[in-house]
């Protein structure tokens, strides 16, 4: 075997699974407001579904050194569907922890990647990167060179928290998954969004946990004063405001006769959900119960909205005429509209305030600890060794 090919053996070895799934790279809750005006990134809408997409775009692309604390909203319509995140232009605050975490991952460009077989990729202040931690971040998605210049980030994150006592615990972490929930109106709907984003609960979670540790690290260096606050909540006052929502449960069927059956068969006391599950078309809402969750006028299709806000709790709805077919609906509950108050939104615009000012910290932050510590790259460094041999051969 010649060096060439033995060069390209060595290479081979070191590739994590050949096929990589993509990576995707905000919405405002009722209630919620956007902090400030930021100049970043511009949120892609992700409009892949035909149903009510209130809380896509979860995680933006972002660029070294910027931060993103609004998310953007996508609202359409389906032919019949009665899916509802929950609350107009869901969440901002909650997910502008998860888009922070982003900012953890800054891509240096390097060289391609070749050398020996190793199981320490790269050691960051002497503890070691394996090339298993590599592997499972090339799951992920994304670049060899910037997989490994991602751990190395997190490496020295994790350092700086343990040298300054900051901890964050699962506790911590399901708290503010539980926020998301929330927020969202659902855990289905959090699911929806994730994917509709190309990630994973897990990989929601440990952006979480990053983020919450960079906090930690650099709100010392940040100061959020009360008049900012105030401005915030003056500049963005409506959008805390909660309007007048419904909870309600949809059967869809194709025909007024097959509603005006559903009707029937309700009135001689057959459950509601149960016959949603085996009868209803809609299938966003039928293994639901046809539950749609709460919603806000503008949010479903009109004839849907109409019925739905006259009907009082518990009531049932005659054959409703919609783009798909016929609707049996029924409320189930109420939220009466609310005006914000400022001391109601206080802690919440001002941990918007934080998250804000840490991300445009972070990255040259990040740039100051690279640059003062010890950082060994095995397959980088073959990779700089292998090119200048091949100069100098040539």
């Amino acid at each position: 075997m010649d060096e060439k090919e033995k060069e390209n053996k060595d290479l081979a070895s070191t590739q994590g699974p050949e096929d990589q799934p993509e990576t995707s790279n905000d919405t405002t809750e009722e209630g919620q407001a956007p902090v400030g005006n930021t100049d970043t990134v511009d949120p892609v809408v992700d409009t892949t579904s035909d149903r009510v997409e209130e809380n896509e775009n979860l995680i933006p692309q972002v660029h070294e050194g910027e931060a993103m604390a609004l998310l953007s909203e996508d609202h359409s319509e389906t032919q019949g569907a009665a899916h509802s995140p929950g609350g107009k232009g869901n969440i901002v605050w909650p997910i502008v922890s998860a888009v922070l975490a982003v900012l953890l991952i800054i891509a240096v460009v390097i060289p391609l990647i070749s050398g020996k077989k190793v199981e320490a990729v790269a050691t960051v202040n002497g503890t070691e990167i394996t090339k298993d931690e590599l592997y499972n971040e090339l799951s992920q998605g994304g670049a060899d060179e910037q997989a490994l210049d991602t751990l190395i980030t997190k490496s020295l994150i994790h350092q700086e928290a343990k040298k300054n006592n900051y901890e964050v615990t699962e506790a911590d972490v399901d708290k503010e998954i539980d926020t998301y929930v929330e927020n969202f109106g659902s855990k289905e709907n959090l699911d929806q969004a994730l994917v509709a984003n190309g990630m994973t609960l897990e990989q929601l979670r440990e952006n979480i946990q990053m983020n919450a540790l960079l906090t930690k690290i650099l709100e010392p260096q940040v100061k959020v004063t009360d008049e900012q606050i105030k401005q915030t909540f003056e500049d963005n006052k409506a959008s805390f405001d909660t309007p007048e929502q419904v909870r309600a449960s949809v059967i869809l069927v194709k025909t007024e006769a097959e509603a005006n059956e559903i009707i029937k068969e309700l009135k001689e006391g057959k459950d509601f959900a149960e016959l949603a599950k085996s009868k209803s078309l809609d299938e966003a809402t039928k293994a639901n119960g046809g539950d749609t969750d709460f919603f806000a006028r503008g949010q479903m299709e009109e004839a849907v909205e109409n019925a739905a806000f006259k009907l009082a709790k518990d009531e049932v709805s005659g054959a409703v005429k919609t783009e798909g077919g016929y609707q049996v609906i029924k409320v189930t509950d109420r939220k009466e509209a609310h005006t914000a108050t400022l001391e109601e939104k206080k802690e919440e615009i001002r941990k918007g305030l934080v998250s804000q000012q840490v991300g445009q910290l972070s990255g040259t932050w990040i740039e100051d600890i690279r640059s003062k510590a010890t950082i060994t790259n095995t397959l980088t460094d073959k990779a700089d060794e292998t090119s200048t041999d091949t100069n100098t051969a040539k």
